[in-house]
């Protein structure tokens, strides 16, 4: 109820005007370079390292030794300091393929097996003929006939007689016709394997007894004495051929999301049900469940290096249909999109009716459908029951792309054309697509890999589009491995921008997938260093020093900077990464690549204004189209006021102002359909430069107040 006063009195009333002011949709930071496995340039987002690690990999082998790409370390460090999501852009060197499924069978032949078959003519044979026995060569056993009265045959356990009507009939129409039938004879092992006919007048056909390839090769052998050993008859003088397996129909095709070798799973299988090429980064698959009198299945999807008794189940979809007017659907549950970049519109185009909801496969093609599969009674069709899988085991294979050929990694990269196995050029989809804003929202960009001294023209494309998106920060490797003080303030020199930053020396540390110690560049330990900040305090802090900025998973740098070298890289807008006694290996500076003295040459400061900015153009989005009244720009001021004064409350701010009524929106203004606005902002600075007074006084003197 409503307090009111009715009676003369004093009524004490609340206002709560303490509300969380709602906070802007956050986003995590973007990286983009090689990785083990995972769609090729499709830029996908990861929650966590776990995440990152099912979706492209840790650990590849290149030669003989292993390794692990700068991209997986930057995710690590990123993951281990508390970053949210990362999104992943993988670039490969030449082309790479996902891989398919082996044969999904079901009770449906799609194409018949062949009989093996061979002829033979004995138009040549006469009374006095030459051919009066035969032998049937089939694998490691010999089978002799021998006709008429020659009887006589070495290895009487596979031999058999058959009468020529009479002793001394032979003619060409009695010896073929008594062959055949004793070739068919039921009491004859040889017809286990052959069948045979006479055509009347001069040729034997032999053909295999069913449909395969196990009837071939068996061969025919003649003699016109009986008794003789095989080696010493005439032959072979026909051999069966043709014979061909008949092929069990391939219900669907699946096919993995990942793409590359790595994906290739199909192999033979061991006693215990392990494929012999199956690994951590690579998957199989396995039916169950098929029940022809519902029509459903179930699909598991399997870690390649599993084995039958023990699976290690990735995901389980169950109760599939191949029924389109189904709801369980095998393509809508499972997916069917098939997404690849094309550099003519820089978009990523789709192809397909549903989004992909697993995580390993999309349904590639349904050979089988089952529309309606139960009649007006219930009862399934029979005409679609075979169409349903059988319960199976399965592979995948097919897939194409692998790792260059003597690809350099870490501290070993010294050309642009093998940097960790790609190319620079082959960063260039990703640097063009993640230019776009709309599609692609991230906060800061990392692509460890790329190095401004000798990829200069991607780290400028790069630097442009960040600029011209306005809502990130790129953070820059300047130089390889190796490099002096001067070569690094150089490259830096090089730059003018408040939209990217750079960190130096390399590193040392422990490769988390190989456990090996490694050389780095900085930025795969910056992303980390962010995301420590973030979640510490907030982006408008400095992400540097002692209490946000320390590498505690840093070995060494690969200098020991001192005061004197630390001083001239902060002089050149280089940030160093010092080394103390006590405290370690610490990022030591914050600044941006702005060559002029301003509040945005600091990162602390650019990365407040991408954080408000991104705020405060979410609150602006939901205002176009609307009205441009009062209201309208009240509703806009009651969302960014309280956001910017709880970020004044948290430091960012020491002070600031809205202005959006009739000063800047006039009439003239309002006709061109515009709604102005205009944020003053007075960021807050950092003390990077503290100074110490110690004043010794003498003895009785007095301190001032």
């Amino acid at each position: 109820m409503a307090e009111t006063l009715i009676s003369p009195g004093v009524l004490a009333r609340e206002n709560d005007t303490s509300f969380i002011t709602q906070q802007p949709v956050t986003v995590g930071a973007a990286i983009i370079g090689p990785t083990v496995k995972g769609p090729v340039e499709l830029p996908t987002v990861v929650t966590s390292y776990s995440d990152f690690v099912n979706t492209f990999g840790d650990v590849l082998t290149s030669g003989s030794d292993t390794y692990s790409y700068f991209t997986s370390i930057a995710a690590y460090n990123y993951f281990a300091n508390g970053g949210d999501t990362l999104l992943v852009a993988r670039v490969v060197s030449g082309s790479y393929t996902p891989a398919t499924s082996s044969n999904i069978d079901n009770n449906v032949t799609s194409i018949p097996g062949e009989y093996a078959t061979t002829t033979f003519q004995f138009s040549d044979v006469n009374e006095t003929g030459s051919y009066r026995a035969v032998a049937f060569e089939v694998g490691n056993n010999v089978y002799y006939l021998a006709g008429a009265n020659y009887n006589y045959i070495n290895n009487s356990n596979d031999s058999y007689y058959f009468d020529v009507n009479g002793t001394l009939n032979w003619s060409l129409n009695a010896w073929g016709t008594a062959l055949a039938d004793a070739i068919n004879n039921q009491t004859f092992e040889l017809d286990t394997y052959i069948s045979a006919s006479w055509d009347g007048v001069d040729t034997l056909v032999i053909s295999g007894s069913a449909p395969g390839t196990t009837y071939n090769d068996i061969n025919l052998y003649t003699q016109g004495y009986v008794g003789w050993p095989l080696t010493s008859m005439t032959g072979p003088v026909a051999t069966t051929a043709g014979g061909t397996t008949g092929v069990t129909a391939n219900t669907f095709i699946l096919e993995t999301l990942s793409e590359g070798v790595i994906m290739n799973s199909d192999s033979t299988v061991d006693a215990n049900g392990a494929l012999a090429s199956g690994s951590a980064n690579n998957i199989r698959f396995q039916i169950t469940n098929a029940n022809t009198a519902s029509g459903t299945f179930s699909l598991i999807i399997r870690r390649g290096d599993d084995v039958t008794n023990n699976p290690t189940v990735l995901e389980t979809w169950t109760n599939l249909s191949l029924d389109p007017l189904s709801p369980n659907y095998l393509a809508k549950v499972i997916g069917d999109y098939t997404l690849s970049y094309n550099p003519s519109t820089n978009q990523i185009e789709v192809i397909g009716d549903y989004p992909n909801n697993s995580k390993y496969v999309r349904v590639k093609q349904i050979n089988y459908l089952t529309p309606n599969y139960f009649d007006n009674s219930g009862i399934a069709k029979p005409e679609y029951t075979d169409y349903i899988p059988v319960n199976t085991n399965g592979a995948f294979g097919a897939a194409i792309g692998n790792v260059m050929g003597g690809a350099h990694f870490y501290d070993e990269i010294v050309s642009a054309n093998n940097t960790q196995g790609v190319t620079g050029d082959s960063y260039d989809n990703m640097i063009d697509l993640l230019s776009n804003k709309d599609d692609y929202q991230f906060n800061a960009l990392f692509t460890p890999g790329l190095f401004n001294d000798i990829h200069t023209g991607k780290i400028s494309n790069i630097i442009t589009n960040t600029q011209d998106r306005g809502d990130s920060i790129f953070v820059v490797d300047l130089v390889l491995y190796g490099s002096s003080v001067n070569a690094v303030s150089s490259q830096a020199n090089s730059r003018d921008t408040s939209y990217a930053a750079a960190y130096w020396p390399w590193c040392q540390i422990q490769d988390p997938g190989t456990g090996k110690n490694v050389w780095v560049p900085a930025s795969t330990l910056i992303a980390g260093v962010y995301a420590y900040n973030d979640r510490v305090s907030e982006p408008w802090f400095a992400p540097a020093g002692i209490n946000r900025g320390g590498l505690s998973r840093v070995l060494r740098a690969e200098q020991k900077l001192n005061q004197s070298s630390r001083d001239t890289l902060y002089d050149n807008k280089v940030n160093p990464i010092a080394t103390f006694p006590s405290q370690g290996v610490v990022v030591y500076g914050q600044k941006t690549l702005q060559t002029k003295a301003s509040a945005l040459d600091r990162v602390n400061v650019r990365r407040l204004l991408i954080a408000l900015k991104s705020y405060i153009s979410q609150v602006a989005n939901n205002l176009v189209f609307e009205q441009n009244t009062i209201s309208t720009r009240n509703n806009f001021l009651a969302q960014v006021n309280p956001y910017l004064e709880s970020v004044q409350q948290r430091q960012g701010l020491y002070a600031f102002k809205v202005v959006m009524d009739e000063s800047n929106n006039t009439p003239d203004v309002i006709d061109k359909n515009q709604l102005v606005g205009q944020i003053y902002l007075q960021p807050t600075k950092t003390a990077e430069f503290i100074y110490l007074d110690f004043n010794v006084t003498p003895t009785g003197a007095t301190f001032p107040v």
